[in-house]
């Protein structure tokens, strides 16, 4: 009889991650592969499901004009009995840190259903910032079984923390993602996008996060005014979060500016084909961090302190906070220092090699009892001499 994995996500940054898994599940012997959707984000999950031709088997469907945290996890927990019941699932897996992540372990826990945690061992040690992501991701360490950490350096802060169960050390299933879907025919669904003249400076970035409302927004916003004002041969794409905190603070900055344009979100293979072809990005996204080194693409740090710290050490990623003075400063000279923009384009992305998901399905063969070896950990290029 086969192994029953439910892998269990809402939003789009999960989906990105968790597509290639549940495909990667489904091919593999002894495992039956089922997917669940809490569709916290409802119309961003659906762009990231018909690009992977992913169907889910349950579909929760909570999302709520001016949703809550509170009520994300409610509606998730109930939701989850009757699936639960009905699937009897004999492995749960959730990805990184959202609202649904920890509903969808501490469901699991509560019907005595192991956890494997995809994304596992991020930290920053401070609860309130990212928030409410750093106590959702460490909550969710001490109810999985199955630790599936990025890098050795997740691992290790896992270890610290003693928590329970197996860790394996997989690499990061966006970059499994990315091997579908970047192209170099890619034609973009947003005709602008195919009209930007990419020989020229072209920034992408993205500000969404909560820690970030406010002052830190504004700052920001007001930095990349300054910047598109200074450089008017650079063309700087925002793809606008649909948050309205988001879009009123964006907008009420940036609008009107020649050479930045605000759209709204893209799909998942139309971001990756943008980041593909852009000078360098500036975000405070999370994935965005791994995905775009992996195409030799800079990235600066719209946050105080970043959970992943490998690409700061390795070079490809650099912290330019909330002040506007500084994020300024650090984009301007990725547009006019060729060196300090190469260093960073030429540094090697500590995250994986497109085998992740491969390594999570072994590990989870090999926990079950299905396979004998336990799969090798990852280990990025520099670390071999490669």
């Amino acid at each position: 009889m086969a192994i029953k994995v439910m892998s269990i996500f809402g939003t789009r940054p999960e989906a990105i991650k968790m597509a290639p898994l549940v495909q990667r599940l489904a091919q593999t012997e002894g495992i039956e592969s089922l997917c669940c959707v809490t569709a916290q984000h409802r119309q961003m999950l659906d762009s990231v499901l018909e690009s992977f031709q992913i169907t889910p088997d349950y579909d929760l469907n909570i999302m709520q004009p001016n949703q809550m945290l509170a009520s994300i996890i409610s509606r998730t927990l109930q939701g989850m009995e009757p699936v639960f019941q009905q699937a009897k699932p004999d492995l749960v897996l959730v990805h990184g840190d959202t609202t649904t992540t920890l509903a969808g372990a501490l469901a699991a826990m509560l019907h005595q259903i192991p956890v494997g945690h995809v994304e596992a061992g991020l930290r920053t040690y401070d609860k309130a910032s990212p928030f409410p992501e750093e106590l959702n991701r460490t909550l969710v360490g001490d109810i999985a079984q199955l630790h599936f950490a990025p890098t050795r350096a997740n691992a290790d802060n896992l270890k610290k923390e003693a928590v329970t169960g197996d860790i394996f050390i997989t690499g990061n299933t966006v970059i499994d993602a990315m091997q579908t879907t970047v192209r170099p025919d890619f034609v973009f669904q947003n005709e602008l996008l195919n009209q930007l003249d990419y020989r020229k400076p072209v920034i992408v970035m993205t500000c969404h996060r909560r820690e970030n409302y406010g002052e830190p927004m504004a700052a920001i916003m007001q930095a990349v005014r300054r910047l598109a004002q200074a450089h008017p041969e650079v063309c700087i794409v925002y793809p606008v979060h649909l948050s309205p905190v988001v879009r009123e603070c964006a907008f009420g900055h940036l609008q009107g500016l020649d050479n930045v344009h605000l759209i709204d979100p893209l799909d998942v293979e139309q971001m990756h084909n943008l980041i593909a072809r852009c000078s360098f990005v500036m975000t405070d996204s999370g994935g965005l961090q791994e995905e775009a080194p992996a195409m030799g693409k800079p990235v600066l740090v719209l946050r105080r302190e970043t959970e992943r710290p490998e690409a700061v050490q390795a070079g490809t990623v650099a912290l330019a906070g909330v002040d506007e003075a500084q994020v300024f400063r650090m984009a301007e000279q990725l547009l006019t220092d060729p060196a300090a923009y190469a260093r960073m384009a030429h540094a090697v992305n500590p995250y994986g090699d497109g085998h992740a998901c491969e390594r999570i399905a072994q590990a989870i063969a090999w926990r079950f009892g299905l396979t004998a070896e336990r799969p090798a950990d990852f280990v990025p290029a520099q670390s071999t001499g490669a």
